[in-house]
């Protein structure tokens, strides 16, 4: 089978972070191409009834420590960053007003945005700082900030976010493959069997 797989993320979520460094390098492994699709997971958390991990007793303290374990095993830099978690809007109307011109710089935007956060420690809810990390890729700073305010930028991250929970997203990342649904980095092991065998 070929086609491509679909990334859903949010940009405050680590784990999203930690597959983010590793689905374009499966995908190709395959010839596939990762199709990234940032989304707002806090809405999908209201119709989930689900909550942030750091506000889970136990569960956050797990978390905690399996962050620090997954990026010394992927050998990716690392902070919890403060505050966290935050609302990512900006970055993600950012994405998809890139995304509408040139794909690749919008992925390579999102890795940007991604590293700013989880390995600086940026707080990228702030629009100004996501126009710097963008101003590092050689995007208008200005141009960026009036976008993130446009409302047909505004529609279309919201479109995303609905058309994602639509199809069961609820957490992130998660990855569609040929239709089947995949929650999780610690599911990427999973994609890679399916994208071997072409499912079961």
């Amino acid at each position: 089978m070929t086609g491509t797989i679909e990334f859903y993320f949010d940009f405050s979520s680590p784990y999203g972070y930690f597959a983010s460094v590793q689905i374009d390098d499966l995908a190709a492994r395959f010839g596939r191409t990762a199709k990234w699709k940032p989304i707002m997971i806090g809405a999908a958390f209201k119709q989930s009834g689900n909550r942030p991990l750091l506000e889970q007793p136990i569960k956050g303290d797990y978390s905690r420590h399996d962050w620090q374990r997954l990026a010394r095993l992927l050998d990716v830099p690392w902070v919890l960053p403060e505050p966290f978690p935050i609302a990512t809007l900006a970055a993600a109307r950012a994405f998809w007003w890139l995304t509408a011109s040139d794909v690749a710089l919008a992925r390579r935007f999102a890795q940007a945005a991604f590293h700013a956060y989880f390995a600086d420690g940026r707080d990228i809810s702030a629009a100004g700082t996501v126009a710097e990390v963008a101003a590092n890729l050689d995007i208008d700073a200005a141009a960026l900030l009036a976008a993130v305010q446009d409302p047909a930028i505004k529609a279309r991250l919201k479109f995303e976010t609905d058309d994602a929970i639509k199809l069961g997203v609820f957490g992130s990342p998660f990855v569609f493959v040929d239709g089947e649904g995949f929650w999780g980095a610690d599911r990427l092991w999973m994609v890679k069997r399916w994208l071997e065998s072409g499912g079961w």
